[in-house]
């Protein structure tokens, strides 16, 4: 069945939100405050916004795909998996490149890992898109920061309850390889050739051409929510059969940037407007 209008929305985790001081998962099941681990300063609110709109056109909405970054604790992106070359931890937000790398001031801390771990960096460099970082331990897998933001999860099953017997919500899972950034709902940043789950996404990609106005967002516009999109508008013209992107609309006041990295998102986003992609306020935007 054609979905004509899909929503796409990328991890729109607990980790990545800067919840208040006070919030708690349930207030009868855990007595103390939970602490994200990489929130990301207005995602918050960026989700209030996003679940405040999509039950506004819930009637009008004919697919939901939520995303979710899900890691092990062990993952090249995270500080258990590194040691300074004197054996020192690595704090997260550490960048690592394979020079620093081949002159000893970064290693894996499991020196099996040496070979492979450097022919990652490599890889990844040479595409230019990314220098690994070195993230605090995050949306590691069924822990509360993995969870969906509340007022998403309920917007979502409040869909799924008006739509009951026609559609449910679609997760797509990134990131359970240890050895590879997974940044994309579409494929790795380096797809592992052992790891069919780190390759193209071609399932996700055939669904998402199946509409005619692709509404996304999410967190974080730097890294996740541009890389899938950038991904999408890679491959989608020939699934689509056009060069015509204004089909896809980018919500920008359902999505941050991770601090610092502002700049990175403005550029994402001045990249999407000259390919024609509609980017606009979710008050601005109706279907």
């Amino acid at each position: 069945m054609r979905q004509r209008t899909q929503l796409l929305i990328i991890d729109p985790q607990n980790d990545f939100c800067d919840l208040p001081p006070d919030w708690r998962p349930s207030s009868a099941a855990s007595p103390a405050p939970f602490a994200p681990s990489l929130p990301v300063a207005g995602a918050h609110a960026d989700m209030q916004r996003l679940a405040q709109w999509l039950l506004q056109h819930a009637a009008q909405l004919d697919g939901i795909t939520v995303t979710l970054d899900s890691h092990q604790a062990y993952d090249i992106a995270h500080p258990a998996f590194w040691q300074q070359g004197d054996g020192n931890p690595v704090q997260p937000f550490t960048a690592i490149t394979a020079a620093q790398m081949r002159d000893g001031s970064f290693q894996p801390r499991n020196p099996d890992e040496q070979a492979r771990t450097l022919a990652y960096l490599d890889a990844l460099e040479a595409q230019g898109r990314y220098t690994l970082m070195v993230w605090p331990l995050h949306c590691e897998i069924g822990s509360i920061g993995h969870g969906v933001h509340a007022d998403i999860l309920n917007a979502c099953r409040q869909w799924q309850s008006q739509r009951q017997r026609q559609r449910a919500v679609k997760h797509v899972f990134k990131g359970m390889n240890p050895y590879t950034e997974h940044y994309s709902a579409i494929c790795a940043e380096v797809p592992d050739p052992q790891d069919a789950e780190t390759g193209l996404n071609t399932a996700l990609l055939q669904q998402l051409a199946q509409a005619d106005t692709l509404v996304i967002a999410g967190e974080a516009g730097s890294h996740c929510v541009r890389a899938t999109t950038e991904h999408i508008v890679q491959h989608m013209a020939a699934l689509w059969g056009a060069e015509d992107f204004s089909r896809m609309v980018l919500l920008t006041d359902c999505m941050s940037p991770v601090a610092g990295f502002e700049a990175a998102q403005d550029t994402f986003l001045q990249q999407m407007r000259a390919l024609g992609v509609r980017c606009c306020t979710s008050t601005a935007f109706s279907l």
